[in-house]
Parts: structure tokens; C-alpha cells; sequence
């Protein structure tokens, strides 16, 4: 069967016979350093610390790669790195594809990354959700071919008999954990990525649904995709299905290569796996004997790189080394708590001494892999042959001063040490699970010209997020519904409350009271944007993290879609009030009010969501803001009264305009309104000149509901920046 193999030229590929595939993620020097606090003789003092610390390795294609260790090792940090969740600049090192140079933005259209915490909604049932995916992902294709592709996934993904449960949360019964897991999975790589990228996937899940997730995620890897995982504590079976491990410990790279060697790694360190127990936990609890000593897990990391022993700790019994003490290593420094490396410093011994160990041992990379499998596909054997290569070079360490992030190299290990080329795996082509189920092959000069950046256009961004908006508003009809009868019952109390005003002073102050308390009700509906929107930006932030839709019309769809709910609202208030309490001047008008009043205090406590961390604080800097606003619309104070240092806050105050507005189209009249204390008549004019309000001019109304809209704009405007450059999800 002919192939065509991308710019390579074309390749024979017979299927049944191992062929080689020029496929995986290989990666040199990572580096990753932050600035932490600690206290040096009583005072505070800056203190670098390398979460990661040149890591060198690879992640080969076909195969699931397993990032582990113990606590604090940094397998999240190192996912996080790969998969260009780190800032630009603060990551240091390289990172190439195929062999070929990639970029953090070719990262992140290429390739999915699964948190540990499902974000979806719970609402939706499992079709749903992952057909919206596929709207989003898969671009403007036939609206069959996406039901077809999201049939084939629930299927592979085992979730058919869920296929129309809701996603559900704490207060709606839904799927299960392992089920809303796979779900999760199966919203990220509804559009073929070529690298999976996941974190803790069965984390909070019990063995069988864990051992379910991994085996879905081992299908999706045999398709053809570079996966990559954290795990904490794999159970037995768990293993079996993992390919390649990657073992960190202090943001060091203590072992790398596939399970089945584990053993023998530690046989060559001196340690003695019992029978029974598993060699990667017995790995892990080795290193974390060195890491809670005074020597530390840095001549584990020397031994995983040059294949130096380690030094025997103080309580390691004799009999269980199997390899004499190497002279060739001399340690010297201490190791505190707190993983600030002492001092530190590796002799080799000269090169008549280094030609006696064999520095190809610790290059699992330089073997290669053949794949055989039963005509099931389900038994998969790794064979490996251990190359016997002797080095006469002194062993070198250097750090790459690589200025930005992810430029390729060719040559990703210093000094003499063999570079890891995935490609140096062969695979057997008949293991592939449906190759082109999950991904359509593409040539690999295709691949890396990157194309458009979104898979749909700006509109049909929208129109999808607009759709799936209605459908979660249809589904919870209490967000809605609680604005609206909230609205209502206070509609009907003010108009049995203010009914039939006095002509007098006091009836005049009545109806300064209701027009205030309104502008202030219309602000106080809002708040409950606060918790709905911060529930949603996690699901948001997942989303466009890569690329699935724009800022810009995640911004403009939710606006739209409330159009209409937030006019019922309006209207609903106004027709109840208009009639009750015989206000003056025009209804539309009154309405527009009330309408615009509500779109600028929406947009602002939509604003202030978006830059709190949690509901608590949202609702904390809502109420101080309406507060504030309350104190300076010109109700307690007019605008004229206002100190001028604080007349600011006036022209700030969301309050001001539509009291203002409210009062001009109640009072812009000669008629008489009640007589003061002398007996003269109070006219609707002459209140606005006490009050200090332009009336003379009848535009100066629609100039307060042009402000107004104003407002709403711009408070959307700073809701997409803070959107498009501050929520992302990130390390610094």
C-alpha cells in the first residue's frame, strides 16, 4: 500500500511489516525558573528556583507517555511547558516535532490540553456538547459529516448508552465521573490533534472508571497522536497500558523510557526490586529516600543522565547493591528542605576510568521499538534492543542560553551523550486503531503551514455561541425567570407603594423616591451575572486556549443574546408602573430608559466579573461600586452641590443618567406639581432648575440614553480586553 509521506517523498508502506515513522515530540534543556521569598537571617530575599531543570527527553507518536513522580517533582509544570502554557521568554530550551521547528502558536492549534477539572456545561447532554464542539473545531464543513464524526467519537469513547444524559453538576444528576472525564476528552480532540496533552486524567475517579479513561486515551494514541500525560499512582493495570515514562523529582529528570526497564535502571543503581512489588513505585519511593536526605536527588539525575552510580545513603543496607561503588564519583554538598541545592560538584575521573561504563545504558532513546500485535489489535509488546555503545568522551553538561521559546535543534543532548530521535521507533502500521477515524491524514508539508488561525468565520462564531447560549438559558430558565419576577413583584408594590402622589412638597419627594429607588432595583437585577459568568470563564478560558472561537465574538454573542430578555424585563417593569402611578411624559421614552439603564449596569457587573478571581469578591466590588455610585447620582446631592473634587464621580456614576433621564421626561413641563410653603405653584420646570438639570434643551434627554449606551459599550470593550490578554491560563 503506497503512501504519500509529506516532503519526505513518497514511502512503500506494507502493512503487516514494521516500518520506521519520522514521528514525535522531542525536547532539550527545558528550563524553568521562578523567584521565590525566603527568609535569610530575619529579613525576606529573593531566591531563584528551577522547576524544571534542563529536561531532555522526547514523547514519541503512537504511544501514551507518562510524566510521573512524586509530589513537587514538576510533572504539571512540564506539561504545561510543552504544551506553550508557559509565558514566552520565561521557559527556556527547545522543542521540535518531526524533526521540524514549531512555535507555541503551531503548538497550540495543533494540539488539545485536558485539565484536571471538567469544565463543561451541565446542561447539555454528551451529544450536545460534543456536537457545539464540533461546530467550533471542525470548521465549516457539512452539518452530516459532523454528526457523523461526533457519532464515531461517542462510540470510541464508549459513551453510547449516555449519549443523551446531561453533562450535570452537584444539583443535577448526571454522568458519571469517568464518563464526564471522557466526555471532557472527547470535546478536545473532536478535530484531530496531533498532541494530546493531559493532566491528572483520573484524578477523583475510582480504578475501574480510571482504568476506562486511560484505555480510551491508549485507543486515541494508537490512531496516530502524540499523547502525554501526568499520573499519580497508576494502578497495575494502568501500567500495562502505558508506553514511555517520563520521571521527574525536583524538576529533574531522573528516568526516562519505557516501563519494562525500570527494573533494570534501579538493578544498576544497587537496589533490588521484591518480587511482587512494582519497580516505578519502588523508583519513586527511592527518590524521595534521597530527597529527605542530606545528599538530595541530584545524583539521581546525574546517574539517569551519565549512568554514574549514586552514592549509598547513610541507612542503605550493603547486600542490596548489586554494582561496587563507582570511584569515579566523589560527592560533596548538602541539600535543605526546602530543595535549594548546596553546593554541588560532579568529578570524572579520567578518560582511561570512563571507558569502563557503558554511557548508552542511560540513553533508552538510542533503542529501537518495533510494535507486534494479534489480529485483535489488542496485546501490543515493545521490544527493545539495547545498543552497546562505549564512549571515551568525558561527559559535559551545559545549559543552552536559548533567548526565546520553542526554537528547534538538532542536536538536543550536550556534549557526547546520544540524541533522542522519536523516529528511532518503528511501528508496526497494522496497531493503528481506525488511523483516520479521529485525525484525516495530512502530508507533513501540510502540517506545518499553519493556515487560518480559527477554523470558522467571526459570524458563525457567533451564531454557534448563540445557539448553545438560548439552549443553556431554554435549560435553566431560573437565571432568567428570577430577574423577571424579581422585577415584576417590585413593579406591582411600587405602583401600590407611589399611587395617587399629593400636590405638595411631599408628593413631589414621592416621586423623586421612586424614580431613584428604580435606577437603583435596575442595578441591583444584574448581580447575578456576577456567579454565572465566573462559572463560565473556566469553561471559556478552555475553549479558546486553543483557538476554538475569538474573544471578540464570545464578547458580542453573549450581548446579543440577552437583547431580547433584558427588553422583556424593561418593558415588563414600565407597563406595570406607566399606567399605576399616571407618570408624565412619554412611555418610549420612559421604557428606552429603563432599557438602556439596564444594559450599562449588565455590561459593568459583567466587566467586574471578569476581573475578580471568585463570586465573593464580584459580589464584594459590586455592591462597594453601588454604593458609590448611589452617593453621587445626584439624589442626596445634586450635581451642582457635589464638591468639586468629587464631581468626577458623578459624571462616572452609572446612576446619574437615568435618574436624570427619568426626572427630565417627568417634570420637562410648566404644569404645576404641588404648592410650596408660601403657596406658590412647584412646576415640573422650575423642580428641574432647583435640581440643576438642563431642560431647556429636548435633546439633552437622548443625549443621557446615548451616554448611557456609552457606558455599556465601553464597559464591553475593557470585558473583551480583559478576555482577549488577562484570562488566560498561563504560567507566568
Amino acid at each position: 500500500m503506497r503512501r504519500p509521506n509529506g516532503n519526505r517523498g513518497d514511502a512503500v508502506i506494507d502493512i503487516g511489516k514494521p516500518v520506521s515513522i519520522m514521528g514525535g515530540l522531542e525536547f532539550s534543556n527545558l528550563t524553568y525558573t521562578v523567584v521565590t521569598k525566603k527568609e535569610v537571617n530575619g529579613t525576606l530575599a529573593n531566591q531563584e528556583v528551577d522547576l524544571l531543570n534542563r529536561i531532555t527527553g522526547y514523547a514519541p507518536k503512537g504511544c501514551i507517555t507518562a510524566v510521573m513522580g512524586p509530589s513537587g517533582a514538576g510533572k504539571s509544570t512540564l506539561l504545561d511547558g510543552l504544551a506553550g502554557r508557559i509565558a514566552s521568554g520565561s521557559l527556556k530550551g527547545r522543542v521540535s516535532m518531526d524533526g521540524v521547528d514549531i512555535s507555541a502558536s503551531y503548538i497550540k492549534r495543533t494540539s488539545a490540553y485536558i485539565m484536571q477539572d471538567d469544565r463543561l456545561f451541565p446542561m447539555l447532554t454528551v451529544y450536545e456538547t460534543l456536537m457545539f464542539a464540533a461546530d467550533f473545531r471542525l470548521g465549516p464543513i457539512s452539518t452530516s459529516d459532523k454528526k457523523q464524526r461526533v457519532e464515531m467519537l461517542i462510540e470510541q469513547l464508549g459513551l453510547s448508552t449516555t449519549r443523551n444524559t446531561y453533562i450535570g453538576d452537584e444539583g443535577t444528576r448526571g454522568v458519571s465521573g469517568g464518563e464526564r472525564r471522557r466526555v471532557s476528552i472527547g470535546v478536545d480532540i473532536i478535530h484531530g490533534p496531533s498532541l494530546l496533552f493531559l493532566d491528572e486524567p483520573t484524578s477523583g475517579l475510582d480504578s475501574t472508571s480510571a482504568h476506562s479513561v486511560i484505555e480510551k486515551v491508549h485507543d486515541i494514541a494508537r490512531s496516530g497522536s502524540i499523547v502525554i500525560l501526568t499520573i499519580h499512582q497508576p494502578s497495575y493495570r494502568i501500567q500495562l497500558l502505558l508506553d514511555h515514562l517520563i520521571i521527574l523529582a525536583r524538576g529533574q529528570l531522573m528516568y526516562q523510557g519505557p516501563p519494562k526497564d525500570v527494573g533494570l535502571h534501579l538493578s544498576r543503581m544497587g537496589r533490588k526490586v521484591s518480587n511482587g512489588e512494582s519497580p516505578i513505585e519502588f523508583l519513586i519511593d527511592v527518590i524521595q529516600e534521597y530527597d529527605q536526605s542530606e545528599v538530595g536527588v541530584e545524583p539521581l539525575a546525574d546517574f539517569a543522565l551519565t549512568g554514574l552510580k549514586p552514592p549509598p545513603l547513610a541507612d542503605e543496607e550493603a547486600s542490596l547493591t548489586t554494582v561496587a561503588p563507582s570511584p569515579a564519583l566523589a560527592w560533596q554538598g548538602r541539600r535543605d528542605r526546602t530543595g535549594e541545592r548546596g553546593g554541588r560538584r560532579l568529578h570524572l575521573e579520567a578518560d582511561a576510568q570512563d571507558k569502563e561504563f557503558d554511557h548508552s545504558l542511560r540513553s533508552p532513546w538510542n533503542n529501537s521499538r518495533s510494535w507486534s500485535a494479534s489480529h485483535s489489535g489488542v496485546a501490543h509488546m515493545l521490544r527493545l534492543t539495547p545498543s552497546r555503545q562505549r564512549s571515551n568522551q568525558k561527559t559535559e553538561i551545559s545549559l543552552s542560553s536559548s533567548p526565546g521559546y520553542y526554537t528547534s535543534s538538532n542536536d538536543i543532548l550536550a556534549g557526547g551523550t546520544p540524541t533522542p530521535h522519536s523516529s528511532d521507533y518503528t511501528v508496526n502500521e497494522n496497531d493503528y486503531l481506525t488511523p483516520n477515524n479521529l485525525a484525516p491524514a495530512v502530508a507533513a508539508h501540510h502540517r506545518y503551514h499553519l493556515g487560518p488561525k480559527f477554523a470558522n468565520s467571526f459570524f458563525s462564531e457567533i451564531w454557534v455561541l448563540m445557539r448553545r447560549n438560548f439552549t443553556n438559558i431554554y435549560r435553566t430558565p431560573e437565571l432568567f425567570l428570577s430577574r423577571l419576577v424579581v422585577l415584576t413583584v417590585m413593579g406591582f408594590m411600587m405602583a401600590t407603594m407611589f399611587k395617587n402622589p399629593k400636590h405638595n412638597l411631599q408628593g413631589i419627594t414621592n416621586r423623586l423616591s421612586f424614580f431613584i429607588f428604580t435606577v437603583c432595583l435596575f442595578f441591583f437585577s444584574s448581580n447575578d451575572a456576577v456567579p454565572a459568568f465566573i462559572q463560565e470563564r473556566f469553561i471559556f478560558v478552555r475553549e479558546t486556549s486553543h483557538n476554538a472561537y475569538r474573544a471578540s465574538s464570545y464578547t458580542l454573542a453573549g450581548l446579543i443574546t440577552y437583547l431580547p430578555f433584558l427588553a422583556l424585563q424593561a418593558g415588563v417593569y414600565a407597563g406595570i408602573v406607566w399606567k399605576a402611578l399616571r407618570l408624565r411624559g412619554s412611555f418610549p421614552y420612559f421604557f428606552v430608559v429603563l432599557y438602556a439603564s439596564l444594559l450599562s449596569t449588565n455590561s459593568f457587573v459583567v466587566f467586574v466579573s471578569s476581573v475578580v478571581p471568585n463570586y465573593i469578591l464580584g459580589y464584594a466590588a459590586v455592591i462597594a461600586f453601588t454604593a458609590l455610585f448611589f452617593l453621587f447620582c445626584g439624589y442626596f446631592l445634586n450635581s451642582h452641590d457635589i464638591p468639586l473634587y468629587w464631581k468626577w464621580m458623578n459624571k462616572i456614576s452609572t446612576m446619574t443618567y437615568p435618574y436624570e433621564g427619568l426626572l427630565m421626561n417627568q417634570f420637562q413641563t410648566p404644569e404645576s406639581f404641588g404648592k410650596n410653603q408660601i403657596g406658590e405653584d412647584v412646576t415640573g420646570t422650575g423642580i428641574l432648575t432647583q435640581l440643576h438639570i438642563d431642560h431647556e434643551n429636548e435633546s439633552e434627554k437622548w443625549r443621557k440614553v446615548l451616554i448611557m449606551l456609552g457606558w455599556a459599550v465601553l464597559y464591553r470593550v475593557l470585558f473583551y480586553l480583559i478576555l482577549r490578554f488577562a484570562s488566560k491560563n498561563q504560567r507566568t
